[in-house]
């Protein structure tokens, strides 16, 4: 029904990246289709608000739900809902490095303490190499999401991840060697998922690692002023074609 309403929710919270510039952008993007009404959260305890979601967008670094809001996210996309999910979304961190180390010196790991909301996304994030230019490849030229779509060049971090279940890879990247300042520093090469679909009982989380992001004041604790601005792949016209697709995607089941 083309004037029905959709009801939308928004988690954009956590660490080490300029959480406000990525929830204004989303916001900016959601707010193209004006029957989208958007709640936003810094986490996942409203667990009554996702449940009531005709869709969910994520972008969030180090944010693990709890036990309840875990089975809650599982239960939703098999349900049949679509979750949108970006960047950091799949991150457990925890830093090892003795205290009042610098940024440089940081030892960083990825426990795996949330088993049951990593595999409901299909990955979790272990590491990442120095942010550096990486081309990203076209895994599927013929699916709607990526369909017009060109290898393109980005600075961004390139996520190094565990993946669970069958992932339908759309965009790819390649890489082997060191991930310095994490506890799972050597990769071997091989192709990792950049942009993929995860089929959960009904619905289906659609996962996008880029779009990291940071500001001057974003590392509180281990920078008290971050020197260099950071939008990475924001930079980018590609990237918010994609985001546009995968909103679209994610609301279509309600449209």
């Amino acid at each position: 029904m083309a004037n029905k309403r959709i009801n939308a929710v928004l988690v954009a919270g956590g660490k080490y990246h300029d959480i406000d510039f990525a929830r204004l952008e989303i916001l900016k993007l959601l707010a193209e289709d004006d029957r989208v009404r958007v709640r936003v959260f810094e986490d996942y305890s409203n667990v009554a608000a996702i449940q009531a979601a005709d869709f969910l967008i994520t972008y969030t670094c180090d944010v693990m739900p709890g036990l309840e809001a875990q089975e809650a996210l599982k239960a939703y996309v098999e349900g049949g809902k679509r979750w949108y999910a970006l960047h950091g979304t799949n991150s457990i961190l925890r830093f090892l490095s003795p205290e009042g180390a610098g940024y440089g010196q940081l030892l960083v790991d990825a426990p795996r303490w949330a088993p049951l909301f990593m595999q409901t996304l299909g990955s979790q994030f272990i590491a990442h190499p120095p942010i550096a230019p990486f081309k990203v490849m076209v895994s599927q030229p013929n699916h709607d999401l990526v369909k017009g779509v060109e290898p393109f060049e980005t600075d961004d971090e390139l996520y190094l991840m565990e993946t669970h279940g069958d992932l339908d890879v759309l965009l790819h990247c390649a890489f082997g060697g060191e991930a310095q300042g994490f506890v799972d520093k050597d990769w071997a090469q091989a192709d990792h998922p950049v942009f993929y679909i995860h089929r959960v009982g009904k619905g289906e989380v659609l996962y996008l690692t880029l779009g990291h992001c940071r500001g001057h004041y974003d590392m509180p604790g281990i920078a008290d002023f971050y020197p260099q601005v950071e939008r990475c792949a924001w930079n980018l016209p590609v990237f918010y074609d994609l985001l546009r697709r995968g909103i679209a995607y994610v609301k279509a089941p309600a449209e």
